[in-house]
């Protein structure tokens, strides 16, 4: 039997409603309801005789937010991975991947497919985009309202299962991204069942998950539940929180200090890493501070201002949030210091904005990346770096990112090259339909757009079905040469990062320096060095200095002076000091 249980602190009674007939549920005493039914039984739940609505901690809704739920049995999954030790997420290769649109069938298992390349190129982690479920059948997930179910249109609760069982034999880790900061407007009706929410905190999206105030010890449960659960129940290697810097808790212990407390409890239980890594855009190393020294207790955090200092650099785009980035100056701190931000002036915007990380932060403790869901995906037109760039300089970006201190992550298709877009799509019905559009539109209103793209842009809209299918990787282009050449370059990038510096722990603090149109990085033995312009660049190494990968014709003489082509970049080992 499946126990179903439901918070409702407020109710004189609840009932599990199976068609016409009601079931009374047992109240606990503690606002708490519950009962036992067979697995694959279809129900919808009620308070007090009022409309009966999806079950708020439902595994699976097999016809979507709106309908009823279905009771799934979490041990009857066959695990084939107690082998499985775990991975921890310092110093780990990500891969950020989009399950619909990942693979031509859209779906986990079809995805399952694909994991032996992700294996061959590398990877440690792959980090799934949200898998809640959410209104229709194809979108991002960050509006997902039933937090503890998985898309149907992915294949429902046990693909989750097999997925992760299926790359654990690969001996690949998996993530997922998680939404704590607020649920969708469609298909949300915990409102209907208690206190979730409150008016005293509020978000873009509306009321704040009511953390702090009466009743919000079960809201608390609510959310801590789920993230172990993913751990307990689908293997899960790690958690990555969207947008942490927006959710509100006055709480004497902040929700993501008991997230990490009771996940590092369950870590002792199961034997294995449990990793949790935040999106924050404080650029504050309290996110990764240990509990007791005041902090959240975060294993790892997203860098943006890398990802900006270095896209900014290579493609000269210095409008919207890029303003304040854009010269090899700002890229070399960047690399040694991680944020960019750190309490100075941030024009973007118009205050005073971070904090300094400290030199002895592990910098493996922050997740940079060239390309993410978001820096490509909230562009006008989704497109990537590729599309304006010489592979040559996306190469050099790449040598330059996999090769940093960072915990460094990829986005689907990254490695061969792609062109294709990665755009925003959406599902809604006619109730958001418009509103989403609208808002879209308005969202890139007075952007500069029209400059970079030069002419008029007309965004996409994200109801359109072929803003979907555009965003579909393009597999067949993998063998393209061009294609097979750049997917070669990460992965010998990938490979002698590993060879070159185990799980990243030392070399902690590259040097950077630079000059008319070239960029260096120095860690450790290797030195990267990119000439990302139409012109070629000769720049001085050290007598003795040797060629360990390039791209593009590159050549080094016997004192040390590199000459890189047009686009070039070198990836050289400088001979060890005594």
């Amino acid at each position: 039997m499946t126990t179903i249980r439901l918070w409702a602190p407020g109710a004189d009674r609840a009932d599990l409603v199976l068609g016409t007939e009601s079931l009374p549920m047992s109240p606990t005493g503690d606002g708490h309801y519950t009962i036992d039914v067979p697995p694959g039984t279809d129900y919808l739940l009620s308070v007090d005789g009022r409309e009966p609505r999806p079950d708020p901690r439902s595994a699976w809704q097999p016809y979507g937010v709106h309908d009823a739920s279905r009771a799934f049995d979490v041990a009857a999954h066959a695990w084939t991975d107690s082998d499985w030790g775990g991975i921890d997420v310092l110093g780990a290769v990500f891969y950020e991947l989009h399950i619909g649109t990942f693979t031509p069938d859209g779906t986990l298992d079809a995805a399952i497919a694909k994991l032996d390349h992700l294996r061959d190129l590398g990877i440690d982690i792959v980090e799934l985009m949200p898998v809640a479920a959410f209104p229709g059948r194809r979108g991002w997930g960050y509006d997902g309202v039933d937090l503890y179910a998985v898309h149907e249109a992915y294949g429902g609760p046990a693909a989750l299962q097999r997925f992760v069982d299926a790359a654990h034999q690969r001996g690949l880790g998996v993530a997922l991204d998680v939404v704590y900061n607020h649920l969708g407007a469609s298909g949300n009706y915990l409102a209907e069942f208690g206190p979730y929410f409150t008016e005293r905190h509020q978000t873009p999206w509306g009321a704040g998950l009511n953390l702090d105030g009466p009743d919000g010890d079960g809201v608390r449960a609510y959310v801590v539940d789920n993230a172990l659960r993913w751990f307990r129940d689908f293997h899960l290697d790690a958690l990555r929180l969207d947008a942490v810097h927006a959710i509100q808790d006055d709480s004497p212990t902040h929700i993501l200090a008991e997230i990490a407390a009771r996940v590092a409890e369950l870590e002792q239980e199961v034997g294995r890493p449990l990793g949790l890594v935040a999106e924050s855009d404080l650029n504050d190393v309290a996110m990764v501070t240990p509990i007791p020294e005041g902090g959240y207790g975060m294993d790892a955090q997203w860098a943006d201002d890398v990802h900006h200092a270095l896209h900014a650099w290579l493609t000269g785009e210095t409008f919207g949030y890029y303003v304040d980035f854009g010269s090899a100056d700002v890229l070399a701190h960047a690399l040694r210091r991680v944020f960019v931000h750190e309490g100075g002036h941030s024009t973007f915007r118009g205050r005073d904005w971070g904090r300094p990380v400290p030199d002895d932060t592990e910098r493996r403790r922050f997740v940079t990346f060239a390309q993410n869901h978001d820096q490509v995906g909230n562009r006008a037109l989704g497109d990537r770096p590729e599309a304006r760039l010489e592979p040559g300089t996306i190469a050099g970006g790449a040598a330059l990112l996999l090769l940093s201190p960072f915990s460094p992550m990829l986005f689907q298709g990254q490695e061969w090259g792609t062109r294709s877009p990665f755009q925003f799509f959406t599902d809604h019905g006619p109730d958001l339909a418009e509103i989403v559009v609208e808002g879209r539109k308005q969202e890139f209103a007075g952007h500069g757009w029209e400059e970079l793209y030069g002419g008029d842009v007309e965004v996409p809209s994200p109801q359109d079905p072929a803003t979907f299918e555009r965003s579909k990787l393009p597999w067949d282009e993998v063998d393209d040469p061009g294609h097979a050449a750049m997917l070669a370059w990460y992965r010998d990038l990938i490979a002698l990062r590993r060879s070159a510096f185990g799980d990243g722990a030392t070399d902690q603090h590259p040097e950077a320096d630079h000059g008319d149109g070239w960029f260096r990085m120095t860690r450790g033995p290797l030195s990267v060095v990119v000439a990302p312009g139409p012109e070629g660049r000769q720049v001085a190494e050290p007598a003795g200095t040797a060629l360990e990968l390039i791209f593009g014709d590159v050549t080094v003489s016997d004192d040390g002076v590199v000459s890189l082509p047009a686009h070039g970049v070198a990836v050289l080992r400088r001979p060890e000091r005594r």
